[in-house]
């Protein structure tokens, strides 16, 4: 960063950046942005979804069903803030939610990235199904309720 600024007239900035970080322990820890507690500290109400490995066809196939991936995103919004993996390779997990936090990619857009399968990089997708399952007012539910009776 220094040396774009200086070479290209730049004005990049540190505090501009997504910089994740993992602790290589059993299980590892990652975490990038904002978790609950800092985001309440600068006035911002979050949502947060969890997937829990155990649910991750992947995590089970390889016995390593235990931990989670924890997104949090702007009340109301798909717009991630931050992110915390507690997994055993939650380093490798991290990346994605690092990349959509940095071009400002919404938890919905993650949901609907088609994933390998089966690899524990899914989890990232479930949580775009969580955050969409919030988007089924009781009002849509009924309507596809019918449409998809009529469909049958």
């Amino acid at each position: 960063m220094v040396i774009q600024n200086a070479l290209f007239l730049g004005r990049a900035k540190a505090s501009s950046l997504v910089i994740p970080w993992a602790t290589y322990t059993s299980p590892e820890l990652a975490r990038v942005g904002l978790n609950e507690s800092v985001a309440s500290e600068q006035g911002i109400t979050v949502d947060t979804f969890t997937q829990e490995m155990a649910k991750v066809d992947r995590a089970i196939l390889d016995g390593s069903g235990h931990g989670f991936v924890r997104v949090h995103v702007r009340r109301g919004t798909d717009e991630i803030v931050g992110a915390t993996v507690v997994a055993p390779h939650a380093g490798e997990l991290i990346g994605e939610p690092t990349l959509a936090l940095r071009t400002k990619v919404g938890l919905r857009s993650l949901g609907a990235t088609i994933h390998p399968y089966p690899t524990e990089g899914e989890a990232v997708r479930k949580l775009g199904d969580l955050y969409n399952q919030t988007r089924l007012t009781p009002r849509v539910r009924s309507l596809m309720r019918l449409w998809l009776g009529w469909q049958r």
